[in-house]
């Protein structure tokens, strides 16, 4: 098949959703043709080839960071995306386009597909349905909700990686949908070479819990420091990975807690860097408020850590109570709080959980998983088109 995906953020931009679209990708392209649209950043060429992938990058306006979209660069993705179009389809027979995240993907991912003149797949990330942490959240703000029902409608296929997602695509948009594929993410670890948390910056011999997430609202990082300064986690360190608009207000709120010394910002780190904290912490903890799927979890699994984190979200699916770890109630620190503080306590507890989650991971969540569902469904779409056209051309003969 060709493939042209188009997603406005891929790495090195944005979070895990474009990670993953690079994985998926990469192991699509293995078997067949797959072109990546995406946004240009900084001094990135307008067109190379990585992994396999066939890149091109459309100039957006107003992108000042790699780990978070302004409006602006957002808005402009789709114009950025027609200004282009020749350089996208019409050098290449495309079969099938996919595009990742229903706003601000979708407007351009399906104006591309009717030029072209081939089915829409769109994939649903989670937060371009609905984000509780922000008041224009695409389930309440109509001008978002508008746009994603557009986008919606004009896809042969909706595609999920989670139930939650599903759910959410359904309750708030189901007069658009016909329904919803159920695909799980998958990723690929990377291999990286063992580090010590001396050479990382970070404390030895202390229960180190690590969150990897951008520092914005939505990943709830206060909570987690809260959680931390309750009585009996004295000893408990946190490292929070990652950039974002939220640092300065979450190293003020460390000092004000009396957790200066125990709450650690790496910052943004590259992708070897990130395994290896991963790898030499005790537990992934986090407190966000929602997640479509949950990467962040897969990566700490494929390294045999146990995951804390709030009940709410994708990661439901793969994570539970008691067995991968502690899933608390949302917003309910204590519980939290009593979930990080059981595994600093019970080291034989940390290995089993970890082991198990290990094990897990590598039996399901594959990056190779992913692609092969991807690649089983464009194969029915397209098969669907070619039935349909073949009954058209009987009805008219």
């Amino acid at each position: 098949m060709n493939i042209l995906m188009v997603n406005y953020e891929y790495p090195p931009l944005g979070g895990g959703g474009g990670v993953i679209h690079r994985f998926v990708c990469e192991e699509m392209a293995k078997r067949h043709r797959v072109v990546m649209v995406t946004s240009a950043y900084q001094d990135q060429p307008f067109r190379e080839t990585r992994g396999g992938v066939d890149i091109i990058r459309v100039p957006v306006w107003g992108r000042s960071r790699r780990s978070v979209a302004t409006w602006s660069s957002m808005l402009s993705f789709p114009q950025a995306v027609a200004r282009h179009a020749r350089f996208i389809i019409d050098e290449i027979d495309f079969d099938i386009v996919n595009g990742h995240f229903a706003v601000p993907t979708g407007p351009a991912s399906t104006w591309l597909a009717r030029r072209a003149g081939v089915p829409h797949v769109i994939t649903v990330q989670g937060g371009d349905l609905y984000d509780p942490s922000k008041k224009a959240s695409p389930h309440i703000f109509p001008p978002l909700r508008w746009s994603v029902k557009r986008v919606l409608a004009a896809s042969a296929r909706v595609v999920a990686a989670s139930e939650n997602t599903k759910a959410n695509a359904l309750r708030y948009f189901g007069s658009a949908v016909r329904g919803v594929d159920l695909i799980p993410l998958g990723i690929r670890p990377r291999e990286f070479r063992r580090a010590t948390r001396t050479e990382l910056g970070l404390p030895e011999d202390v229960f180190l819990g690590v969150t990897v997430a951008r520092l914005i609202r939505r990943k709830a990082h206060d909570q987690l420091i809260h959680a931390i300064t309750r009585p009996g986690l004295e000893d408990v360190h946190i490292a929070l990975v990652g950039s974002g608009p939220e640092r300065d207000n979450l190293e003020q709120l460390a000092r004000e807690l009396g957790a200066g010394d125990r709450v650690h910002f790496p910052g943004r780190v590259d992708e070897e860097v990130k395994w290896q904290i991963l790898d030499t912490s005790n537990a992934f903890v986090s407190a966000t408020l929602h997640e479509g799927f949950g990467l962040m979890f897969l990566e700490a699994m494929a390294v045999g850590r146990p995951v804390v984190c709030p009940d709410f979200g994708g990661h439901t699916d793969y994570l539970t109570d008691g067995v991968t770890g502690f899933v608390t109630p949302l917003g309910d620190n204590e519980r939290l709080a009593a979930g990080i503080g059981r595994l600093a306590s019970e080291p034989d507890l940390v290995r089993r959980m970890g082991e198990s989650n290990r094990k897990l991971f590598y039996s399901r969540f594959g990056a190779h998983h992913c692609a092969q569902n991807y690649e089983a469904l464009f194969e029915e779409v397209l098969a669907e088109q070619n039935a349909a056209a073949s009954q058209t051309a009987q009805a008219m003969s």
